[in-house]
């Protein structure tokens, strides 16, 4: 695709969306896409019990690494998702696969919530206070003395490496500082940026391809956010689907660059349903 396409109810949809009934995996962002805060959206549940019912599959994908796999699959089932431990990856996944695989028996400082520090010990990552990896991520248990003991590993040479870029975490009530923020704050305070994992980087399209042994061609990403969801399709070759129900609005994709838009946009996932399973 190399035109951004416009959902309108009042247009012939055969044509232009058919790229998207060939896709065989269908990617899901979470917070903002199928559900906002611990409210489902119910046109999400049913697009995706529809997918399934048509042979396709589902993976879904979180940047928010504040809560582990176990979390998010409690709290998918009880929205009425019904997922597979196999249909679900966070971006601290795809950190913790980097460091087991390029970093092996280093130590780590975490900022992070309990939740990550446990799913860090777990894989047998080792935790501590004068590491030489520091990394930042989503942690709703923040204190000056965590960013104060970042900084300082940092300064000393330590890496820096960030679960994701998210900025904002959106909820029921407005937006809440995110993993991108406290990482503004670190890089701030020392001049160095970390790398980034999570969406929209290829490490985390290369974990999906991985674990599902899907190809990109057969998947696309539905998201609500440009700089991540939607990046990681046209960073890395993939069909991408903004939907409005989110942090992105419509005059925010007017205002991108043609780059930066995605292939298409729905008001909701209710309208990709329509237009994909005649819903």
């Amino acid at each position: 695709m190399t035109e951004c396409v416009f959902y309108d109810s009042r247009l012939p949809d055969d044509a232009v969306f058919s790229p998207l009934r060939g896709k065989r995996l269908f990617i899901f962002d979470q917070d903002g896409t199928i559900y906002l805060g611990g409210r489902a959206f119910p046109f999400a549940v049913d697009f995706i019990r529809r997918l399934r019912e048509s042979g396709r599959r589902v993976l879904f994908f979180t940047n928010n690494a504040s809560h582990d796999p176990v979390f998010y699959l409690d709290k998918l089932s009880r929205l009425g998702f019904s997922p597979d431990r196999s249909e679900l990856l966070t971006s601290g996944d795809v950190t913790i696969q980097f460091l087991l695989r390029k970093r092996p028996g280093q130590n780590v400082y975490l900022v992070g919530t309990p939740e990550l520090e446990r799913q860090f010990r777990a894989a047998g990552i080792e935790l501590s206070d004068d590491a030489g990896i520091v990394v930042t991520s989503f942690d709703t248990t923040l204190t000056y003395a965590k960013l104060e003991r970042a900084c300082t590993l940092i300064r000393g040479g330590a890496e820096y490496l960030s679960t994701h870029p998210d900025f904002n975490c959106p909820t029921e009530t407005g937006f809440i500082p995110d993993s991108g923020a406290i990482s503004a704050f670190v890089t701030a305070s020392t001049g160095v940026t970390p790398r980034y994992f999570g969406k929209p980087y290829a490490d985390t399209l290369d974990m999906m391809c991985e674990v599902t042994g899907e190809a990109k061609e057969d998947m696309c990403v539905f998201g609500d956010r440009l700089y991540t969801d939607i990046a990681l399709g046209r960073r890395n070759g993939m069909t991408s689907c903004l939907v409005l129900t989110g942090e992105t609005t419509l005059d925010d994709v007017m205002k991108a660059d043609d780059a930066d838009r995605p292939d298409y946009v729905f008001p909701s996932l209710a309208e990709a349903d329509r237009v994909i399973l005649g819903g």
